[in-house]
């Protein structure tokens, strides 16, 4: 897919064209895309709709990137909770049982 540039990502976002687009054209361009073009509040509502499960901000990193990927094409299973809570460095973890 042909990247935007920064310029064509930020037009693209004013425009609001984006508003118009189902959940699936919005992860088939955002999460192909290495500039964010759509809201991220909204590229992560459409992800959690697509991917049938609650994705949590942190699972956007660059090193995650590529299991979203597989998982979006089917290539790869959605990931254990114990292996997104490990998406999280051991020292910034704080896990509360209430």
């Amino acid at each position: 897919m042909k990247q935007l540039t920064e310029q064509q990502a930020i037009n693209f976002a004013n425009s609001e064209e984006w508003k118009e687009w189902t959940d699936e054209q919005i992860v088939r361009l955002q999460l192909f895309q290495k500039r964010l073009c759509v809201p991220f509040s909204r590229f992560q509502e459409a992800m959690t709709k697509v991917l049938g499960r609650s994705i949590w901000t942190h699972e956007f990193t660059t090193s995650n990137h590529d299991n979203l990927v597989q998982e979006y094409l089917g290539t790869k299973p959605a990931p254990s909770f114990e292996e997104i809570v490990n998406l999280i460095p051991e020292e910034k973890r704080v896990i509360l049982n209430l």
